[in-house]
């Protein structure tokens, strides 16, 4: 057993951990974690991307290891195949890191497809942002281990126009805005965009 699944195990329950079946031979392993908060929810998390050290700009030094997290409301059922985007891109984006040898890091921002369309019929963002957990940041803070300090990053789904609004204003400015409608990584099929328009029609 791996350090990280041994502290894992220690803060969430051995009984709250589920490995999840691998679709392909090189998936990397996840499990679903079971945490109670004011909403319960689970998480797929990846476990073992964290074995590989990412080639991070000095900016990062001290984040060479990641592992990366869906926040899921806990009444999705991953065998809804709706719902099997996020398995599905929770192995993309960690197979492209290691294949690449790139690395991933707070603010990083990928596309749904070329061109960018939908991520499924229910969520209707089409890029992926990478952060912090927002909702989780005590539960997925930093772990320090032996010989690394492994960090968590998760994936929001975010609108063509948030999009838009962090290359012109920046990721910190695009995560207030995030945060201020009470947005987080929880996953959430009727979200709406964080940002309002400018513009109001009156009519006459």
């Amino acid at each position: 057993m791996s350090d990280l699944m041994q502290h894992l195990i220690e803060q969430f329950g051995r009984d709250s951990i589920v490995s999840v079946d691998k679709k392909q031979p090189d998936d990397v392993p996840t499990v679903l974690i079971s945490v109670q908060k004011r909403s319960k929810v689970t998480l797929l998390m990846t476990i073992g991307l964290s074995d590989y050290k990412m080639p991070v700009p000095d900016l990062y030094a001290e984040r060479s290891y990641t592992e990366l997290v869906f926040c899921l409301p806990s009444h999705w059922d991953l065998d809804d195949i709706s719902n099997q985007w996020v398995y599905t891109w929770i192995q993309k984006l960690a197979k492209h890191v290691v294949e690449k040898q790139t690395w991933f890091g707070p603010g990083h921002t990928i596309p749904n497809g070329n061109p960018v369309s939908a991520i499924s019929e229910r969520m209707q963002q089409k890029y992926l942002i990478l952060t912090d957990p927002i909702y989780l940041k005590s539960e997925l803070s930093p772990i320090t281990l032996e010989d690394k300090t492994v960090y968590f990053l998760a994936i929001l789904p975010i609108f063509e126009d948030e999009m838009d609004y962090k290359m012109g204003k920046g990721t910190f400015k695009l995560l207030q805005k995030i945060e201020g409608k009470g947005i987080s990584e929880m996953l959430d099929d009727y979200r709406m965009s964080s940002l309002k328009s400018k513009w109001r029609i009156f009519g006459k």
